[in-house]
Order: C-alpha cells, then structure tokens, then sequence
C-alpha cells in the first residue's frame, strides 16, 4: 500500500532511486500535471494520496525506482510477476515496455479508471474461488471475484450495494472480510465501459516480448506475449490470476 511520503527518505539518501524517479517524472509529465517528487515527499496539493490517478503512478515509479536501487546492488531479477495494475512496472523492468511506454499505460489508465469511481467497491475475502463465486449466486453481473491471490484468499469487487450485502452475508457468517479502500471496481464489469477510450488512449504504446520470464497474472502463465494495448485492457478488466502465476512460477524452479 501508499503512504504520505512514501518516497522521503530513499530520495535523500539513495541516489540511484533519486535518479531513476527523476526518469520517470520526466515520463510521466506528458500525462500529468502533478510533480511525482512533491507527491513521493509528501508536499504539495495531492501529497495526501487520495486519487486513483495519483495512487497509481507514484506507487509505478517507487516500484521502478526499487528496481533501479536493487539492481545497483547486483540483485537481477531471474523472473518477474506482477498484480494487477503492478505488473506495469514488471513489464518495465522485464523489457517488455519502454519507460515512456510503462508511464503512459499507468497515467491514462489510471485516469480513466477515476472516471468510474463512486460507484464501486472492492473487498479482500478469506475463502478459494471456488467457494466465493459458490456465495455470489444471485448477484451475476454485479460482483464477482476480481482477484485470486491465494488458495483461500480472493478479491471481490462489483457494485457498491451488492458488495456490502455480500460482505454482511459473509461476516455473519464469520468469514473474514476486509474492505479496500478504494471507491471504485477494477476487474469487474465496471470496468467494460471504459474498454474502447482505454484501446484508443493506448494505441501507442506497441510494447514487445518480455527479455526476462514474465508471468501474467492476466493468464496466470508465463507469456511471450507482445504486451501492448490489448494486453493492458485485459489486465484492467479481467480478473487477477496471481495464485496461478505463483504456482507456475514455483513449478518452473523459482522461488523468492
């Protein structure tokens, strides 16, 4: 998660990561009209970390910038994953997507995804797909598991109403629920409304194949796919399959 000031203390004392959000700053200003150094130290008007289109890219360029600082100590990535809007900066550093390219897909998304906030909600719930799709009969279309991060640990997400109904259901029954505090619904149906401006405002960004293992947490595989604007509407929409990239990722030898 974020935090104000997230990025005070490494920007003072690590010059690598200073170096490499200046990198992206400069990357991401074609799309914003917020300083990301004000916001990662905690001054200025969205220092507070309140919008989805600030959230977003400053949590992007802190992932980018621990990348840069880990790598300058000799700790190279031998595979990467990501989760949901994170995989953006996994793309970066596998090679898939150029910094321009990953700045541009974290901005504009971001930015349209504000435009469906208000109207959902999204809550972490202790139960297996299997068993959370099971409690969601009745409410097709309007909530569904929007992320799988374990083998009893999923995500829902959908309309406001019918997720706090669920979320009553469930805590009734002592299952344990977590809200998310974020207003809007990623990997829901919410999200299809802004399929045609998201394939449009991404249009540029070509991307390529990954030079290190990439594992999709849009597949839950490892993919050679060329990761452009396809890809990353997908990744918005459908639902977050990291506990099948995880296992993927143990079955083929990695491990942390």
């Amino acid at each position: 998660g974020q935090w104000v000031g997230m990025g005070r203390e490494l920007l003072e004392r690590e010059p690598v990561f200073a170096e490499a959000i200046g990198e992206c700053e400069r990357a991401l200003s074609r799309h914003v009209d917020w300083s990301l150094s004000e916001v990662l130290r905690g001054e200025g008007e969205k220092a507070e970390l309140t919008e989805v289109d600030v959230v977003q890219p400053a949590i992007f360029a802190m992932q980018v910038g621990l990348a840069a600082l880990w790598r300058s100590w000799g700790v190279e990535p031998k595979a990467v994953v990501g989760h949901s809007m994170g995989e953006v900066a996994a793309a970066y550093v596998a090679g898939a997507l150029t910094l321009e390219e990953a700045a541009a897909v974290v901005a504009l998304r971001s930015q349209l995804v504000r435009r469906a906030s208000g109207r959902g909600a999204m809550a972490v719930v202790e139960l297996s797909a299997e068993e959370a799709r099971s409690r969601l009969s009745g409410y097709e279309g309007r909530v569904e598991v929007g992320a799988v991060n374990g083998p009893r640990l999923v995500v829902l997400s959908g309309d406001k109403a019918a997720l706090e109904e669920v979320f009553g259901r469930l805590t009734e029954e002592g299952v344990f629920c977590r809200w998310v505090k974020v207003d809007y619904a990623s990997h829901s149906p919410h999200m299809e409304g802004l399929r045609a401006d998201l394939l449009r405002a991404l249009e540029p960004v070509q991307g390529g194949r990954a030079k290190l293992p990439f594992y999709s947490t849009v597949t839950g595989e490892r993919t050679d796919e060329v990761l452009g604007a396809s890809y990353w509407e997908r990744n918005l929409r459908q639902p977050v399959r990291f506990w099948d990239a995880i296992q993927r990722l143990h079955a083929d030898g990695f491990s942390a």
